[in-house]
């Protein structure tokens, strides 16, 4: 008999436990670390990463006792995640953001319309979520400080030193994981949330070239102008 689908906020222990249901189960951590083996993986899945156990799967899994994780339990899996051949990968930031949210509403408030809109969302943001190989802890937390420090000055040799690698190494390594260079990258992640602010908040264009990290309103215009086709003004219409 289907499940309903249904979010959830757990913790486990040290005691290894192991056991298999007949729906599909999501286990992405918020805080700490969880290690599980399931479908010929072994390891330990961090936050920022996310581990599938598909119906019927035999899952065995210990963690620390304050380590927290949203558990999502799903009849169906969406189409990109169900073909997915890996069984850990990357979430997206717009998910990961998410992931936060359901852990704070999940603590405070229990609301049957709410739970049911927030599987939804989370169900949405899960459908649109690229399923790519895990990324090395070193440039995961290269991307987690460029996402908190976008408005900031950021370089190869600022965001090495956050890596802990030299910059040919680190220049190297990024490539590798993200497929761009590190310039690309900056500006694809800068242009990406000046359009949503551009779209959905009224700020000026002079903020919104600060907030991600332009100070020269000209230089701002000209890099969206090449990304988009279209000026800030136009596209904010």
């Amino acid at each position: 008999m289907p499940i309903q689908n249904s979010l959830s906020i757990r913790s486990y222990n040290l005691v290894k436990k192991g056991h298999s249901h007949p729906y599909h189960q999501l286990v992405l951590p918020v805080m700490g670390s969880i290690n599980i083996e399931v479908a010929g993986f072994s390891g330990k899945v961090l936050p920022g990463e996310c581990v599938v156990v598909k119906a019927e799967q035999t899952h065995y899994f210990t963690s620390e006792p304050k380590a927290r994780f949203v558990v999502a339990d799903l009849n169906c899996l969406p189409e990109n995640i169900a073909q997915a051949k890996m069984n850990v990968f990357s979430v997206s930031q717009p998910l990961l953001h998410y992931l936060h949210f359901i852990d704070e509403q999940l603590k405070y408030q229990i609301n049957q319309t709410i739970e049911t809109l927030m599987v939804e969302t989370f169900c949405c943001l899960l459908s649109e979520q690229p399923v790519t190989k895990r990324l090395d802890r070193r440039i995961q937390n290269v991307l987690e400080y460029i996402q908190t420090h976008l408005a900031e000055p950021l370089n190869n040799e600022l965001l090495s030193c956050v890596a802990c690698l030299s910059q040919t190494q680190f220049k190297k390594l990024f490539k590798e994981q993200t497929g761009l260079t590190v310039t690309q990258y900056l500006t694809q992640v800068r242009m990406n949330k000046a359009q949503a602010l551009l779209l959905h908040t009224d700020y000026p264009i002079q903020m919104v070239a600060e907030v991600v990290g332009y100070q020269d309103h000209a230089a701002f215009s000209r890099r969206f102008f090449k990304y988009s086709g279209l000026t800030p003004s136009q596209f904010a219409r």
